[in-house]
This record gives C-alpha cells, sequence and structure tokens, in this order.
C-alpha cells in the first residue's frame, strides 16, 4: 500500500461569475442586494489510472465553466430558505423577506435549491453538479472532489464531499 495521494486542481481567470445576491443572518437580518465577482476553483483526488493522471484537466475545467457560465451576470435566489419566498413564472421572479419585496425577469435569475446564497452553499450546489457528473461520465475511481468559491479578495468558502457512491 502506498501513501502517495494525488489531486488535480484547475482555477482559471476564466472560471469567475458575476452575480447579485442578498443572505440572511443572525434570524432576521437581510443584506441588501449587492454583487460580487465570483472566483471558482475545484480540485478532485484520486489514483492515477492507466495513463498516468488523476482526471483530465481540459473535462474538469470545462465542466466547471458550464456551471460558471449558468450564474453569471444573474441574480442568485435560494428556493429552500425558510423566511425568503420565491416565485416564478416564466416572466419574472418575486422573492420576499419580511416586508420586503423585490422582482427580476426571470431571464436573469438562476434558482438555487439552497436555504442561503452563501458562498459555502454555492460551494457545495457547484460540487453536487460536478459530483453527478463525474460519476455519470467517468471511469475514473475519483476520492474526492473539493470546490473553492472566492467571494471577495482573499475570502474563499470550500466545499469538500466524496465521490464514491455510498
Amino acid at each position: 500500500m502506498t501513501d502517495e495521494r494525488y489531486r488535480v486542481r484547475v482555477t482559471k481567470d476564466h472560471l469567475v461569475f458575476s452575480a447579485a445576491h442578498f443572505i440572511t443572518f443572525n434570524g432576521n437580518i437581510c443584506e441588501r442586494l449587492h454583487g460580487h465577482n465570483w472566483r471558482v476553483a475545484v480540485e478532485v483526488a484520486g489514483p492515477l489510472d492507466e495513463n498516468s493522471y488523476v482526471f483530465d484537466f481540459i473535462a474538469l475545467r470545462d465542466a466547471t465553466q458550464k456551471l460558471v457560465h449558468e450564474l453569471d451576470h444573474r441574480v442568485l435566489l435560494p428556493t429552500q430558505h425558510p423566511a425568503i419566498h420565491v416565485q416564478a413564472d416564466d416572466r419574472e421572479v418575486t422573492a420576499t423577506f419580511e416586508a420586503r419585496r423585490w422582482i427580476f425577469p426571470r431571464e436573469d435569475c438562476v434558482l438555487l435549491p439552497v436555504a442561503n446564497t452563501t458562498a459555502e452553499l454555492i460551494a457545495r450546489w457547484m460540487a453536487l453538479q460536478l459530483r453527478d457528473l463525474i460519476r455519470n461520465h467517468s471511469a475514473h475511481k475519483l476520492n474526492s472532489l473539493r470546490v473553492e468559491i472566492e467571494e471577495n479578495f482573499g475570502q474563499w468558502a470550500m466545499c469538500e464531499m466524496p465521490v464514491t457512491s455510498t
């Protein structure tokens, strides 16, 4: 048994998305709507394959880029928040929190199945999307996947999870 461990990591200048959000914290405090230039890094770990690599850099980059593109220049809204209520139709999205109300064009929004649009939960959502893709389209036997989201310069949130099915 070897103690060697291998990881592949991608982060590029174009793995960035500009998006607006607001979060709640401390029970009933709701931030103002604001935006960030979020940066993404993705890392997978596992044994070397027959080609002596963990995972194809280009495939990992392209899968991440697709998710980044889905979020770029959008308003990120949580659909599982207990106090932020989001309703959507073909034309618009309405979000409410207590007496506050926001209305956005539908094409400008991404409705995320998260409890709050924190960097941590955005990283988790992205990790789940990538994990499903890796599981369904790869013969690789990866051990773990880590997604890092930089919300502001020097402020990273990370989500790491196993890739293999339990």
